[in-house]
């Protein structure tokens, strides 16, 4: 049997409302993700275009996907065509449903003679840095009686009222983090 300094730690670690049901929250989580078999049919979509147009035959233009690592490897014969191989990669990324925003293009460098390569990282998951600069743009929105915590590579936004977090989800929509943001995993 419980004593009654038991039973009023119990009451105070689960707050009633003023009619004496539990509060109940509703929660979101913001993710960013790729889906990397859009990507690997992306890919084979692109090499097969880069194989037909006229502006690479006889030229060298490579793209190999990695999904351990998350990368794709560009080699062309010059920064041109280096440029329309990106050009033709996203367009087929675009039309796969795959969220640009999250390729992190590194600096094209020189290759053996005199050829052009870029590393194209897909970006998984929510940073720390962006987390942060996503809680601090809720907190300094002002929404009331919404809590927003960075948990791994998401966050996670939690209020009484689920109006509140619709508003959180159209404030975050007008905002630009460099990521695609996906809002998901809604429980009330």
């Amino acid at each position: 049997m419980r004593s009654g300094a038991a039973i009023r730690r119990t009451v105070e670690f689960f707050p009633a409302t003023a009619n004496g049901t539990m509060a109940k929250t509703a929660t979101f989580d913001i993710t960013s993700t790729i889906d990397l078999q859009e990507v690997d049919n992306a890919v084979n979509q692109a090499r097969k275009e880069v194989q037909q147009r006229y502006d690479f035959k006889g030229a060298t233009a490579e793209i190999e996907f990695s999904k351990k690592d998350g990368t794709l490897k560009l080699l062309a014969d010059d920064d041109y065509k280096l440029k329309a191989l990106v050009d033709v990669i996203q367009s087929k990324l675009i039309k796969r449903g795959v969220p640009i925003r999250n390729l992190d293009y590194g600096e094209v460098e020189q290759a053996f003679g005199g050829k052009a390569r870029q590393t194209i990282t897909l970006v998984q998951g929510i940073s720390t840095e962006k987390g942060k600069e996503i809680v601090r743009s809720i907190k300094d929105a002002g929404f009331k009686k919404v809590n927003a915590q960075i948990q791994d590579e998401q966050v996670r936004v939690t209020s009484p009222s689920i109006d509140e977090l619709q508003a959180v989800i159209a404030h975050l929509k007008k905002q630009d983090f460099g990521l695609e943001l996906s809002f998901g995993n809604f429980r009330s």
